[in-house]
C-alpha cells in the first residue's frame, strides 16, 4: 500500500510546479493596455507623418505646376523680344529734327510703331516677362552683361553708366541679361549693408 505520506508530499510538489509565475515573470509580461497604448501611438505617428509627406507632395505638385506654366513659354518669349529690339531701333532712328518736319503720315507711322511697342511690352508683362534698364546700378554679373569700359571718375567703378540693350526677366530668372557699359576708374563703390554684417560677423568676439 501507498504511503499516505508520500502521495501528499508528491502532491504538494506537483502543485508547486503548476504554480503562477512568479513576480519577474509577470513583470516581463507587457500589460495588456500598455501594448495597446504603444500600438496606437505608433499608428498615429505613421498617420501623421504620412499627412506631412502628403502635404509636402500637394505644395511640390502646385509649384511644379506654377513653374510649368510660367517657364513654359521661354523660348517664344525669347523670339519676341527680337520683334521688341527691331522696334526699338526703329524708334531711336528717328531724330526729335525729323519727327517734327515728318508729314503728318509719317509722324501717323511713328505713333503706330509706338504704340506697337507698349502694347507688345505688356503683352509680355502679363506673361511674366518684365524688361529692366539699369542705368546707374552696380553692375551685377548675374543681370548685366558688360561690352565695354568708359573712364569716368565721377561715379563708382563697376557702375552702369550706359545700356546698350535692355535685360529681360522671366518670373525669377534672367531671360536675357542687359548689355551694358561699365565705369572705369572712379572711386570705389560703397560696401553694401550685407557686406558690413558679414564682416561683423566675421570678427573675433571680444575676450576682455
Amino acid at each position: 500500500m501507498t504511503d499516505p505520506t508520500a502521495r501528499h508530499t508528491a502532491r504538494i510538489e506537483e502543485d508547486g510546479q503548476q504554480s503562477p509565475a512568479g513576480p519577474s515573470e509577470q513583470a516581463q509580461a507587457p500589460a495588456p493596455s500598455t501594448a495597446l497604448e504603444r500600438e496606437h501611438a505608433e499608428m498615429k505617428d505613421r498617420l501623421l507623418r504620412t499627412l506631412a509627406e502628403m502635404e509636402n507632395l500637394r505644395k511640390r505638385t502646385e509649384r511644379e505646376i506654377a513653374d510649368s506654366r510660367l517657364y513654359s513659354v521661354t523660348s517664344f518669349a525669347r523670339d519676341l523680344l527680337v520683334v521688341a529690339d527691331n522696334m526699338r531701333r526703329a524708334l531711336e532712328a528717328v531724330t526729335p529734327e525729323l519727327r517734327s518736319t515728318a508729314e503728318s503720315s509719317a509722324k501717323a507711322l511713328i505713333d503706330g510703331i509706338e504704340l506697337t511697342e507698349r502694347e507688345l511690352l505688356k503683352a509680355l508683362e502679363k506673361n511674366g516677362v518684365r524688361q529692366f534698364t539699369p542705368q546707374g546700378e552696380k553692375f551685377d554679373p548675374n543681370l548685366h552683361q558688360a561690352m565695354f569700359e568708359i573712364p569716368d571718375a565721377t561715379v563708382p567703378a563697376g557702375s552702369v553708366v550706359q545700356v546698350v540693350q535692355p535685360g529681360y526677366m522671366l518670373g525669377d530668372r534672367v531671360l536675357r541679361p542687359a548689355l551694358v557699359g561699365v565705369s572705369k576708374g572712379g572711386p570705389k563703390a560703397a560696401p553694401s549693408a550685407a557686406s558690413n554684417d558679414n564682416a561683423k560677423a566675421n570678427e573675433p568676439a571680444d575676450k576682455s
